[in-house]
């Protein structure tokens, strides 16, 4: 019955625009979508395992090393008894996980 309306429609031509339009859909989901929501959920854990004393670097380039966790904020100790309050989301994983492996190797 599909195979009747399709070739109807157009034949092998619009069969082929067909399996053209899913070979674009999942070449779009692995080098879109997946890679994406896999650095997501790598942020994510990355801001969940974070604790006190941990250096960090935030989104907009301010160094500090994180002096209080609350429930959606760090505080972070940028300079002796200078804090800052940042939200979670503004902590760079790049960034920080360089800054850790830079200390790790000097």
């Amino acid at each position: 019955m599909t195979a009747n309306v399709l070739l109807q429609a157009g034949g092998t031509n619009s069969i082929s625009s067909i399996i053209m339009m899913v070979l674009i859909a999942v070449v779009f989901y692995f080098f879109m979508i997946r890679p994406q929501t896999k650095k997501m959920k790598d942020q994510k854990k990355f801001i969940e395992e974070l604790k006190k004393g941990d250096k960090v670097i935030t989104v907009g380039g301010i160094h500090g090393k994180i002096s209080e966790v609350g429930n959606e904020y760090f505080m972070i100790e940028v300079d002796h008894n200078v804090r800052l309050k940042v939200q979670k989301t503004a902590i760079s994983l790049d960034n920080s996980k360089n800054l850790t492996s830079t200390e790790t190797t000097a």
